[in-house]
């Protein structure tokens, strides 16, 4: 039967109207799926699995991590920036998904507006290293023997794109050139810059730390303006002779533009509750990672440092012509 009274209409309508805007507003509703670049077992991908397992005990909902793979991470990257901007897709990116691939990619989506930030996640310092036989004892003197013997060395990258730019960047600031070999991976080029196939790297401390431990290559300098938590004796770059060349393999997570204000802040605070947390700190650091200050981890610094990283590397990045494969 209608209902013939307008003011129990009215009521009854607001009621119906009032409990789906609180069903719409309640967030996470359902599973969360944290896409990641890379193939399962990478450094993204253990990061983004240690974050997500606390995550869930702030958020309350299941979060499943997505590897999808392929074209330097820009398949993903680009799937998350096409998905709906809801809070339930988030990719976790980094300085080559969504700095180099940029400049170094046609890609279908910006890099610079495509995403809503929610935090920066943890960092890996890089090691400039080079094969046991390499003469030279320290940075000056690698320095000093590349100048002297140009286009002789061969550097080992993880690919064309982001796996070179340090080199490129490291060439303008000494004045030295040399050859760029690219990988399919980071292991396959450690391996031979172990066996003295190639002659040097420039890649994060975790990965070439072993090696540098078992005395099978040669450790210079860390790129950054201090040294390494896990490798405190060997020198910054300020210290061993090449002041400013700083670069670091930096994280950070993402959601697609335009999701609500109000998600990322619950997203932003559940990554923070996890940074903070006495396991995720313990595990980031045994893999070599360096988890940003606090006040570095709310979506405001993360524009802020995505912008200035790509102030500092896309003119270095077009200057030298690089493309990606």
């Amino acid at each position: 039967m209608a209902m013939r009274n307008p003011l129990l209409a009215s009521l009854a309508l607001a009621a119906i109207l009032g409990a789906t805007d609180a069903t719409a507003q309640v967030f996470p509703s359902r599973t969360i799926t944290v896409v990641v670049p890379f193939a399962a077992g990478g450094t993204t991908d253990v990061i983004t699995r240690i974050i997500a397992e606390r995550m869930r005990q702030s958020l309350g909902q299941a979060i499943i991590v997505e590897n999808v793979v392929g074209a330097g991470g820009s398949i993903a990257v680009g799937r998350t920036a096409r998905a709906a901007p809801d809070g339930y897709t988030l990719v976790m990116g980094h300085w080559g998904t969504h700095v180099v691939n940029g400049a170094t990619y046609e890609l279908q989506y910006d890099v610079r507006s495509a995403f809503e930030p929610i935090s920066l996640t943890a960092a890996n310092r890089q090691l400039i290293a080079a094969k046991k036989a390499m003469p030279a004892n320290d940075l000056k003197s690698l320095i000093g023997w590349l100048r002297a013997h140009p286009d002789k060395a061969l550097q080992g990258s993880s690919g064309v794109g982001a796996g070179q730019v340090n080199g490129v960047l490291f060439q303008h600031m000494t004045g030295t050139r040399f050859q760029f070999v690219p990988y399919r991976g980071i292991g396959p080029a450690i391996q031979d810059l172990v066996t003295g196939q190639i002659d040097m790297m420039i890649v994060s401390v975790g990965d070439l730390l072993p090696h540098v431990q078992a005395g099978t290559i040669k450790a210079y300098a860390v790129a950054a303006r201090s040294r390494s938590a896990i490798a405190p004796d060997i020198p910054n770059v300020d210290e061993a002779g090449l002041p400013g060349f700083h670069t670091q393999l930096w994280h950070g997570l993402w959601a697609p533009a335009g999701t609500p204000k109000d998600i990322i802040a619950k997203l932003n605070a559940a990554v923070v509750d996890a940074l903070a947390d006495p396991t995720v700190r313990s595990r980031f650091a045994a893999i070599g990672q360096e988890i940003f200050p606090r006040d570095e981890q709310t979506p405001e610094a993360l524009a802020a440092f995505h912008k200035a990283e790509i102030e500092k590397w896309w003119p270095i990045i077009k200057a030298a012509g690089i493309k990606a494969d």
